[in-house]
C-alpha cells in the first residue's frame, strides 16, 4: 500500500498482541514504526527483528498513564523522523470482575490506562498534527464499546468512553486529521491474563474459545491507514466469523 510506505506510525502497547502484530505488518509495508510499552525487553526484541528484516523501528519505555512519558514518546518520533503520521492508541488492560467484588484498584487502573492513556496520546499528538496539517489517530476500543456483559461493566465503560472520545475528536480535529476507532471482538492476546477474579476468569475462558489472531486487527489498521488522505474510515468492528456476541 503506497499510502503506508514511509509513514511514521507511533504505537502504544506495542510489546504484545495487537500492538506487536501491527508493528510487524506496517514495518513490512515500509512504515517507520515507533514502539512504546512498559516491557522494554520485548520492545528491544521486536525492534531488532524488524530491523533484521529490513524494516524501520525505534522504541522507548512508555507508561501511557504518565502524560510526560507520552509527550517524550511523541518527541522521540519527531526527533527521529521529523513528523508523526499516525498515533495508534492501543494500550489497554481488562481485569474483569463483578461490581460487587469491589476491586476499586483495578477499576482505577482500567480508567487510567484505557481512558487517560488515549487522552494522553491526543494531548501529545494533536498539537503536532494541527501544526503539520495532517495526521491520523487510531484508537483501539472493543465490542465492549457497544454492549455490556456481566463482570465487564467497568471495562465496557472505559471502551464506551474511547468511542465517545474518538467521535468527539473526529468532529473537532479539523481538516487534514483523520480519526479511526477499531473495535475488536474476541482476539488472541494477553488481556485476559490480568483477570484476578475467579468467576470472571472462568467466564472468559469459555468466551475466548472462539477468537481471531491479533494479525486480523492489524490488517484492519493497515486498511484504515492505507486509504487516500481525503478518506476517513471512522469505525471498524472486527469479530470472529463464528461469534454470536
Amino acid at each position: 500500500m503506497s499510502n503506508v510506505k514511509e509513514k511514521v506510525v507511533v504505537i502504544t502497547g506495542a510489546s504484545s498482541g495487537i500492538g506487536e502484530a501491527t508493528a510487524r505488518l506496517l514495518a513490512k509495508q515500509g512504515a517507520h514504526v515507533v514502539l512504546g510499552a512498559r516491557r522494554t525487553n520485548r520492545l528491544e526484541k521486536l525492534a531488532s527483528t524488524i530491523l533484521a528484516e529490513g524494516g524501520s523501528a525505534i522504541y522507548q519505555a512508555l507508561d501511557v498513564t504518565n502524560r510526560n512519558q507520552m509527550e517524550s514518546f511523541i518527541a522521540l518520533a519527531i526527533g527521529k523522523f521529523g513528523r508523526v503520521d499516525v498515533i495508534l492508541n492501543n494500550a489497554g488492560i481488562m481485569p474483569l470482575s463483578p461490581l460487587e467484588a469491589l476491586k476499586v484498584d483495578e477499576w482505577d487502573r482500567m480508567i487510567d490506562v484505557n481512558i487517560r492513556g488515549v487522552l494522553h496520546g491526543i494531548v501529545a499528538g494533536l498539537p503536532v498534527m494541527k501544526k503539520q496539517g495532517f495526521g491520523q489517530f487510531i484508537n483501539i476500543a472493543s465490542i465492549g464499546a457497544y454492549t455490556v456483559s456481566p463482570t465487564a461493566a467497568v471495562y465496557c465503560a472505559t471502551k464506551y468512553a474511547v468511542r465517545a472520545i474518538s467521535e468527539g475528536l473526529r468532529q473537532e480535529a479539523g481538516n487534514g486529521i483523520r480519526v479511526t476507532q477499531i473495535s475488536p471482538g474476541v482476539t488472541e492476546s494477553e488481556l485476559a491474563d490480568s483477570i484476578t477474579d475467579d468467576e470472571a476468569r472462568e467466564v472468559m475462558k469459555e468466551y475466548r474459545r472462539i477468537s481471531i489472531p491479533a494479525s486480523a486487527i492489524a490488517q484492519a489498521i493497515l486498511f484504515a491507514i492505507g486509504q487516500p488522505p481525503e478518506v476517513d474510515v471512522n469505525e471498524i468492528i472486527v469479530r470472529p466469523t463464528a461469534s454470536t456476541a
